[in-house]
C-alpha cells in the first residue's frame, strides 16, 4: 500500500481488518511523517515508544472479534485533554511539567477501542485564541499557502495544531474542543472537517476548563463518515461530569444516507454581515443551491439577537476563564516562580501567575475578574446571561417551525498570515468567531466541512447548525454536501524536512 497518507479512518479499518496494512506500518508510516513535518510545529510531544507498542499489540489483536472499533487506527489529541502518564500543559508555561495521574473520560474512550496515540498537538494557551499564536510552543503553521504572501499562515485556533495535522496528513484524524469555535474555525482554514456536539455530548471530565458552560470535545476529521465513527465513540453520559447528559447515542455513520429531500435548510439573514468576502457569500449560494438541488427546501430565518453574540460570548467566556484558572499558583502543581528568601506565598502567586501566563490569558482573566466584581456584575455578567438566553430561544423559535437545520459561512475570512492580527485590537482577532461563537451559547451541535477555495486557492468552509442532540441529522446533512460540492483539493507539500 504505497498512498498511506491519503487514508481516511473508514478505508484504514477496511484495510486493517483485511490485513492489507498493519497496524505497526500505518503507525511508523505517520510517525515518519510527524518527523519529517516538525517545520509544522503540529506537535507538541511525540509518544513514539507508546505508539509502536500499541501498534503491535493491535496486530496481534486484529484477527479477535472484541479488537475494538478503531483497532490500529493513529490518532493524535490536542494538548488539553489530560493523558496519563504523558506531558499535557495546555500550551502553557504554568502547566510546565505536569503529567496528570489520571485519563480523560473521551481519550480514555478511544483507548478502549484500541486507537493508537501518536502524540499531542499544538493549540493556544488554555484554548485562548484563534490563531495557535498564544501557544507557548510558538505556532502551528497551517499547510496551506498563499502564493502571493510570504509569511505562514494561521492554522486557526484554539485546535490549529489539530487541523493542521489532519490536513497535512500527519494523523488519521485528531481530537479538538470547541470553545467559541475552535474546532470549526480550524477546520474551516485547513479544508478538513470539524463537528463541535451539543453540549453535554461529550464528556468534559479530564479536560484543562476554560469555559465550563461552553467547552466542548469533538473531533477534527478528512470526511464526514470519519467525523461520524469517532463522535460516536467519543460520546456518552459520564458519572463524573456533572454536566454530561444521559442521552442516547445513535449510530451516526448509519445516519449518513444523504437522503435530505423535504428537510427545511434555514438561511439566516442576520449572517449576511458587512464586509464579509464576496468568495465567502459566493461560496455560501453555491452551498444553498446544492442542497435545495437535492431536495432540501430553503427558507429564510432571523436569528435578531445574534449580533450580540460575540459581545455576551467575551464577557461570560472571560468571566468563566478567570474562575477556572484561579487554581494555577505555583503550589499544587506546574511552573513555580523562584522568590528571594524574605518574599511570602502572595508574591508566589503573584509572580507564578505574572510569569507564567502568556498575555492573551492574562487579558482574559482580567477581564473576566472585572465583569464579575460587586460594582459590575449585574451591568455586564448578569446582562450577559440574559442576552445568552435570547440568543437561545431565536435558535429554539427557528427549530419549532420545522427547520431541520441552519447553514452559514463557517468564518468571515479565509486563513490569514500569522502575525497579521495580533498587532491590532484584540477585537480584530476575536471577530474571526463570529458565525461560529452563536452555537456555543446556545449548546448546539454545528459542524464545519470544506467546499471551495478562494482565488488564492485556500480552503474555506459552510456550517451547518442543527438543532440540540440532532448531530445525526447534521451529519447527514453535511454528508449530503459534502458529496455535492466534492471538495477533493490537498495543500502542496512544501514543508517536509
Amino acid at each position: 500500500m504505497s498512498d498511506l497518507a491519503s487514508l481516511t479512518i473508514s478505508k484504514a479499518r477496511d484495510l486493517l481488518s483485511t490485513g492489507e496494512v498493519s497496524a505497526l506500518e500505518l503507525t511508523e508510516h505517520y510517525l515518519q511523517r510527524i518527523e519529517s513535518s516538525r517545520n509544522l510545529n503540529t506537535f507538541c510531544f511525540t509518544a513514539t515508544e507508546l505508539a509502536l507498542e500499541k501498534a503491535k499489540s493491535c496486530d496481534r489483536l486484529m484477527s479477535s472479534t472484541d479488537r475494538g472499533k478503531l483497532c490500529g487506527i493513529p490518532l493524535a489529541v490536542k494538548d488539553i485533554f489530560c493523558t496519563q502518564s504523558l506531558p499535557t500543559q495546555a500550551a502553557s508555561k504554568i502547566l510546565e511539567g505536569f503529567v496528570p495521574p489520571y485519563e480523560s473520560t473521551v481519550t480514555e474512550r478511544l483507548w478502549k477501542e484500541n486507537a493508537v496515540l501518536l502524540g499531542k498537538l499544538n493549540m493556544d494557551e488554555f484554548a485562548m485564541g484563534s490563531s495557535n499564536e498564544t501557544s507557548v510552543y510558538g505556532p502551528a503553521i497551517n499547510p496551506w499557502q498563499d502564493p502571493n504572501e510570504a509569511t505562514p499562515l494561521s492554522p486557526g485556533g484554539s485546535s490549529g495544531g489539530s487541523a493542521a495535522a489532519v490536513a497535512a496528513d500527519l494523523c488519521l484524524a485528531a481530537l479538538g474542543t470547541d470553545t467559541g469555535g475552535s474546532i470549526r474555525q480550524p477546520a474551516a482554514f485547513n479544508g478538513v472537517v470539524g463537528i463541535k456536539p451539543t453540549y453535554g455530548r461529550c464528556s468534559r471530565w479530564g479536560i484543562i476548563a476554560f469555559a465550563s458552560s461552553l467547552d466542548q470535545a469533538g473531533p477534527i476529521t478528512k470526511t464526514v463518515r470519519d467525523s461520524a465513527i469517532l463522535l460516536e465513540i467519543i460520546s456518552g453520559h459520564d458519572k463524573k461530569d456533572s454536566t454530561s447528559v444521559r442521552c442516547e447515542v445513535p449510530n451516526f455513520e448509519a445516519a449518513l444516507n444523504g437522503d435530505i429531500r423535504g428537510k427545511k435548510i434555514g438561511i439566516p439573514k442576520e449572517y449576511r454581515i458587512d464586509d464579509t468576502p464576496a468568495e465567502i457569500i459566493k461560496l455560501w449560494e453555491i452551498g444553498i443551491n446544492q442542497l435545495s438541488d437535492s431536495g432540501a427546501e430553503i427558507v429564510d430565518v432571523s436569528l435578531p439577537h445574534t449580533k450580540y453574540s460575540l459581545p455576551t460570548y467575551y464577557v461570560l467566556a472571560p468571566a468563566e476563564a478567570s474562575s477556572n484558572l484561579a487554581r494555577y499558583d505555583g503550589v499544587k502543581y506546574g511552573y513555580r516562580a523562584t522568590l528571594k528568601d524574605d518574599e511570602g506565598i502572595n508574591e508566589l502567586y503573584k509572580r507564578t501567575r505574572s510569569e507564567g501566563f502568556g498575555d492573551e490569558v492574562k487579558r482574559r482573566i482580567m477581564v473576566g475578574t472585572y465583569v464579575l466584581s460587586a460594582g459590575f456584575y449585574e451591568a455586564y455578567y448578569q446582562k450577559a446571561l440574559k442576552v445568552r438566553s435570547l440568543i437561545k430561544r431565536d435558535f429554539r423559535e427557528v427549530f419549532s417551525k420545522g427547520v431541520s437545520a441552519i447553514l452559514t459561512p463557517t468564518t468571515p475570512s479565509p486563513a490569514f498570515p500569522l502575525g497579521s492580527k495580533n498587532k491590532k485590537s484584540p477585537v480584530e482577532m476575536y471577530l474571526n468567531d463570529i458565525f461560529t461563537v452563536p452555537a456555543n451559547l446556545a449548546g448546539l451541535p454545528a459542524v464545519s466541512i470544506p467546499t471551495g477555495i478562494t482565488e488564492k486557492g485556500l480552503p474555506l468552509g459552510l456550517q451547518i447548525i442543527g438543532p440540540a442532540w440532532e448531530e445525526a441529522n447534521v451529519l447527514n446533512i453535511a454528508h449530503r454536501l459534502e458529496k455535492d460540492s466534492n471538495f477533493r483539493i490537498k495543500p502542496k507539500q512544501w514543508w517536509t524536512s
